[in-house]
């Protein structure tokens, strides 16, 4: 492969379709998923961005199918089979097959069509699929685990395949799904006028069809030992099983606190199990900063990076049917980015007017951001208290920002028993006649009380070692606990190395009189201001600060430190004025801590009464140029 494409940068999938020649691929493939993706791409079907990033995936991945840049390929006849199956599965509220959607029919064969070459085992071994509620996916979900069950499980014995769910009721719902489809399929002689082979197919198996209508929470076909388990997340355990399929419906709701538990699933998977796959579908929920929504996320910046072709992300697929922007609350005719079944002749009407119902009694019961989440498919830091929206945070993200030789505001937000210790740096700039700011944070790591950096890293659900060698943070080394000494001489040397003017230097007042400030002091001539950190110092700050923000006068890189502790901060109403904090123990804040600290003087640069230090201190941090033009300058009060 020749082309290099990168559309991280332009975030226009389009234009990165119609530079490339997929006329070959258009010429071979007629199979339904990849007329779908010709369709999204050549503007026939209306989808979101991440949509049409998974449509150029499959194109791309097409024309270099069975390479060692890409060892997989796609296997139309794996897909028409799955298809055929599909046709004859029962929809749940009419009790008939229904004709599949395009959308639909390319899930599923995105889940079954792409295979690995050294092994014909199913390429995508973790599969998230969202889309906004009421759209079938707990339909399509009970068909992928029917055919693994029936077709895929075919001479083999004592497979186990899951049925999940965030909680009883709705883990109920799928099971009753499949045992719907089995009983359907199991009881019917002709299915579409045509000869049923599944019909009493479960004597074979032994499976007892009175089963199938209970409210039991497994499905044993006593023949085989095969099985199908019921096991609800926040109750059960799934320790000890060995799952071919998994199905974990609602599964965009566990939280970093969670990872253990979603970890037991795959890595169950991993030990003896052929053909593994771990399906997990979600509208979006309130909190961004869950498993799910960072993978979904992860993934996308891969393809995007087309030319890169991580290996870390080959097994992973990413089917996320969603608005792309919030304005599209409010504009019923982009409504189908997220509802697809808006599409369905003679359904489209209605479909769209529930959907208005639904806006509406949001508005009047202020629930907009739950509307959002669930009838939007959005994820929104959506909390009453929430310091910043998820909105707020990426339209800060900006690729490049230069630092060397810039004016400089600092703060630094000192280590407390296991917490991390941060450092944050505020550039002012002007961009195109408009005064902004870049944020720049470093943060340290310590391990100590979590007894090593692999349980440091599930507590506060980050990389942080991936994140160490993308340089936005450094794991302290054992036996894991802040060095003060370490962090001074890091905070010199970057200073130095970028020849940064520092016109203010904030530190938490509760690193008054440590090494960090002392050393500071000591050595440096950084105007240093020891800030206490109550509501009556923070509030201006911390409220300008998310003002820049909303305004999009503030810029970040791509960190992903920085990013999740601005999501979990939540704000604290006082007397004495606001504060922020974080939702719970394991959330970190600290770059939020030590960006206020700066804040506390970099809100004024841009006005008449700025902070300023003596005049003499200012001389010694300019250049000899600086220098000459000030002496030079008439209005200086010198000449």
């Amino acid at each position: 492969m020749t082309e290099k494409v990168d559309i991280s940068k332009t975030k226009d999938v389009f234009s990165a379709y119609e530079q490339l020649d997929f006329s070959d691929i258009r010429a071979r493939y007629r199979d339904p998923a990849t007329v779908y993706c010709f369709d999204v791409l050549d503007r026939k079907i209306l989808t979101g961005y991440d949509i049409q990033l998974a449509c150029f995936r499959h194109l791309r991945d097409l024309q270099i199918q069975n390479t060692d840049e890409l060892p997989f390929y796609y296997d139309v006849e794996e897909v028409a089979h799955f298809l055929k199956f599909a046709s004859i599965c029962p929809e749940a509220e009419s009790k008939r097959p229904v004709d599949l959607m395009d959308w639909q029919k390319f899930i599923l064969s995105m889940l079954q069509g792409w295979r690995n070459a050294s092994n014909q085992q199913k390429r995508f071994s973790n599969a998230i699929v969202s889309v906004a509620r009421h759209n079938g996916k707990t339909y399509l979900m009970a068909i992928a685990l029917c055919y693994a069950f029936l077709i895929e499980s075919y001479g083999k014995n004592n497979l186990q395949f899951l049925v999940s769910s965030i909680d009883a009721k709705q883990s109920a719902q799928l099971m009753g799904y499949v045992k719907g489809t089995l009983s359907a399929l199991f009881t019917s002689d002709e299915i579409r006028g045509m000869s049923n082979p599944f019909y009493q197919y479960n004597e074979e198996i032994g499976i007892d069809i009175k089963s199938l209508s209970s409210g039991s929470d497994m499905i044993v076909a006593k023949e085989t030992r095969n099985r199908i388990v019921r096991i609800t997340f926040n109750s059960g355990s799934y320790d000890g099983f060995h799952f071919t399929t998994a199905i974990g419906d609602e599964f965009g709701a566990p939280t970093a606190d969670d990872h253990q538990k979603l970890n037991s699933i795959t890595s169950g998977q991993a030990l003896s199990v052929d053909n593994p796959q771990f399906i997990r579908i979600s509208t979006a929920y309130e909190n961004p900063n869950v498993e799910f929504h960072q993978t979904e996320r992860a993934v996308l910046e891969s393809v995007e990076r087309d030319y890169k072709r991580d290996p870390d992300y080959y097994h992973f697929l990413v089917l996320n049917w969603a608005q792309d922007s919030k304005e599209e609350t409010y504009q019923e005719e982009t409504w189908a980015k997220s509802n697809p079944l808006i599409n369905l002749p003679g359904k489209s009407a209605d479909f769209i007017e529930s959907i208005k119902n639904k806006r509406s009694e949001a508005l009047v019961g202020g629930s907009l951001h739950q509307f959002d989440n669930k009838s939007m498919n959005r994820w929104l830091q959506t909390s009453d208290n929430s310091y910043l929206t998820l909105d707020d945070i990426e339209r800060a993200i900006v690729d490049n920002f230069d630092i060397v030789g810039r004016e400089v505001y600092v703060g630094f937000d000192g280590s407390i028993g296991g917490d991390n210790s941060a450092i944050s740096f505020v550039y002012p700039y002007i961009d195109h006649g408009e005064k902004k700011f870049h944020i720049q944070q470093y943060s340290w790591i310590p391990w100590h009380d979590n007894g090593s950096i692999e349980a440091k890293e599930k507590s506060d659900g980050l990389a942080y070692r991936k994140l160490a060698q993308q340089g936005f943070c450094e794991i302290e080394p054992d036996p894991g606990l802040i060095d003060y000494e370490s962090i001074f001489k890091w905070i010199n040397a970057f200073i130095d190395a970028n020849q940064l003017k520092v016109l203010f230097f904030g530190i938490d007042n509760a690193a008054k009189g440590s090494y960090i400030e002392q050393a500071l002091v000591n050595s440096t001539d950084y105007p240093i201001m020891a800030i206490s950190q109550v509501p009556s110092e923070l509030s201006d700050p911390t409220q300008w600060l998310r003002r820049e923000f909303i305004n999009q006068r503030i810029t970040i890189k791509d960190d992903p430190v920085f990013q999740k502790s601005l999501l979990n901060a939540i704000i604290r109403e006082t007397r004495m004025g606001i504060r922020i904090d974080k939702g719970s123990r394991r959330m970190r804040i600290d770059p939020v801590d030590a960006t206020i600290d700066a804040c506390y003087q970099a809100k004024l640069h841009f006005t008449d009464f700025a902070y300023q230090d003596d005049i003499n201190e200012q001389i010694k941090r300019m250049s000899a140029d600086d220098v000459n033009s000030w002496y030079s300058d008439p209005n200086n009060g010198l000449v």
